[in-house]
C-alpha cells in the first residue's frame, strides 16, 4: 500500500511540475509578444518625433484652428441651410505652457499618444497570435478576420471622435463665457488630454460588436437578452456619450450617442448571427 501511494505522489508531482513548465512557457511567449509590442509602439513613436512638426502643427492643433475640416464643412453647411451661428467664426482661447519641461513633455506624450494610435492594429494582432493557439480549428475559423474588423472599427471610431466630437467639444467649450473678465487661458496639457481622450475613446467605443461576438460566442451574450434590455442600453449610452463627450451641449451628446445606438443594434445582428450557427451546428450535431 505504501508502495502505491508513493508511485501516486510521484505521479502527482510529475503533474505538477508538467504544469508548472506549461505554465512558465505561457508566462514566457506572452513576454516576447510584450516585447514585440513594445517594440512596435517605440518605432512609431520615433516616426511621430521624425515627423513632429506635422504631427503638432495639423494633427494636434488642428482642431483649433478655423480652417479645419469640419469647421469648413459647417460653414458650407450653414451657408446652403440659411442657418445662422451655425459657422465657427472664432475658437476663443490661448494655450500657454506652465510647467519648465511642458513642451518637452508634450513632445513626448503626443509621439507616444500618436504611436499608440498608429501601433493599436498591431497590438490587435499580438494578442490575436497570443490567443490564438488555445483556440479550436472551429474556433479559428469563425474568428477570422478579428484584426481586421476590430481595426476597421477602431480606424473609424478614432476618425469620428477627432473629426467630429473634438471640434464640436472644442468649439462649445471655447465659446462659453460666464464673464467678459476671464479670458480662457488653457494650458497645453488640458488640451492634448482632451483631444486624446475623445480621439482614443471613440475609436475604442466602436469595438462593441466586436466585444459582443467575443461575449456571444462564450455563451454570455444572447441577442433576445439585448432586444429586451434597449432601455437600459439607451440609458447606459447617454452616460457614456455624456462621459465623453465634456460638454452640456445636447447637440453634441445626441452626435456622439447616434452612433453608439448605431453599434447597438449592429451588435445584436452580430449575436443572432453567432447565435444561428450554433443553432446550425447543434442540429447537424442531433440529426448525425
Amino acid at each position: 500500500m505504501s508502495s502505491k501511494k508513493l508511485i501516486d505522489a510521484i505521479k502527482e508531482k510529475g503533474k505538477n511540475i508538467e504544469a508548472e513548465m506549461s505554465f512558465f512557457e505561457h508566462l514566457e511567449v506572452l513576454r516576447w509578444h510584450i516585447i514585440r509590442s513594445v517594440i512596435a509602439i517605440a518605432l512609431f513613436a520615433i516616426l511621430s518625433f521624425t515627423f513632429y512638426d506635422f504631427v503638432f502643427n495639423q494633427i494636434i492643433m488642428g482642431p483649433k484652428n478655423l480652417d479645419f475640416w469640419t469647421y469648413r464643412m459647417m460653414c458650407k453647411v450653414g451657408d446652403l441651410m440659411n442657418l445662422d451661428g451655425f459657422c465657427v467664426e472664432r475658437i476663443p482661447f490661448n494655450i500657454i505652457n506652465t510647467e519648465l519641461a511642458g513642451q518637452f513633455m508634450l513632445q513626448i506624450n503626443s509621439c507616444l499618444l500618436m504611436a499608440l494610435a498608429l501601433g493599436f492594429p498591431y497590438l490587435l494582432f499580438e494578442v490575436w497570435l497570443f490567443v490564438k493557439p488555445a483556440l479550436t480549428d472551429v474556433e479559428q475559423q469563425s474568428a477570422r478576420g478579428f484584426v481586421f474588423y476590430a481595426t476597421v472599427l477602431f480606424i473609424i471610431g478614432a476618425l469620428f471622435g477627432y473629426y467630429i466630437v473634438v471640434p464640436l467639444s472644442v468649439n462649445f467649450l471655447a465659446n462659453v463665457s460666464l464673464s467678459q473678465e476671464i479670458t480662457n487661458q488653457i494650458t497645453i496639457d488640458s488640451y492634448l488630454s482632451t483631444i486624446a481622450t475623445l480621439t482614443l475613446g471613440c475609436g475604442i467605443v466602436f469595438l462593441l460588436p466586436i466585444l459582443i461576438f467575443i461575449l456571444s460566442k462564450l455563451g454570455l451574450m444572447t441577442p433576445q437578452f439585448m432586444r429586451a434590455s434597449r432601455r437600459y442600453a439607451a440609458v447606459i449610452i447617454l452616460i457614456i456619450g455624456a462621459i465623453i463627450t465634456p460638454t452640456a451641449d445636447i447637440i453634441t451628446l445626441l452626435t456622439v450617442s447616434a452612433p453608439m445606438f448605431i453599434l447597438y443594434e449592429l451588435s445584436i445582428m452580430v449575436s443572432a448571427n453567432v447565435k444561428k450557427q450554433k443553432d446550425l451546428k447543434e442540429k447537424e450535431f442531433y440529426n448525425s
